[in-house]
């Protein structure tokens, strides 16, 4: 009796520890320019993901190098608790400065085009009950995005 008492309970440990994976990316919306310069500008945006996982989590902060068209664009980062839901999508405000001698590098070919590639890479700190570990993440994906471009 004994014995199954401490194998169920290491099977509840087990199932309860899993690792939990990464967030899906799924997109971004509400792209605004808060402030623009020549040396920097600030813009905001909506990024929106899914949490694939079988258990809600509490995300504690976030790390990440956005790029468009493969040209870095700004540091992103978010040190805030947000609890997420079990297989739910949700959204995550952010800010950030942008660099514009990256924008300037191939302005032309981006504002002209209907799409651009935007990437991320970063990590992300996620946990349950307090117990935080980092989870890294790479996204990318095209993006309706131009200046002359409308749905």
């Amino acid at each position: 009796m004994r014995l199954i008492s401490v194998l169920v309970l290491f099977t509840v440990l087990i199932t309860a520890c899993n690792k939990p994976q990464s967030f899906e990316y799924r997109g971004m919306q509400n792209l605004k320019v808060d402030s623009i310069g020549l040396v920097s500008s600030r813009i905001s945006l909506e990024l929106i993901y899914f949490n694939p996982n079988n258990f809600g989590v509490d995300l504690h902060n976030v790390n990440c190098d956005v790029y468009i068209n493969h040209n870095y664009l700004g540091k992103y980062n978010l040190d805030t608790v947000m609890h997420i839901a079990k297989h739910s999508e949700f959204t995550i405000p952010s800010s950030m400065q942008v660099d514009m001698k990256n924008i300037f590098k191939n302005a032309l070919g981006t504002f002209l085009s209907s799409q651009v590639l935007v990437e991320l890479k970063g990590s992300t700190r996620v946990g349950k009950s307090g117990i935080f570990i980092t989870v890294p993440f790479s996204y990318s994906a095209m993006e309706k995005f131009s200046m002359f471009y409308r749905d």
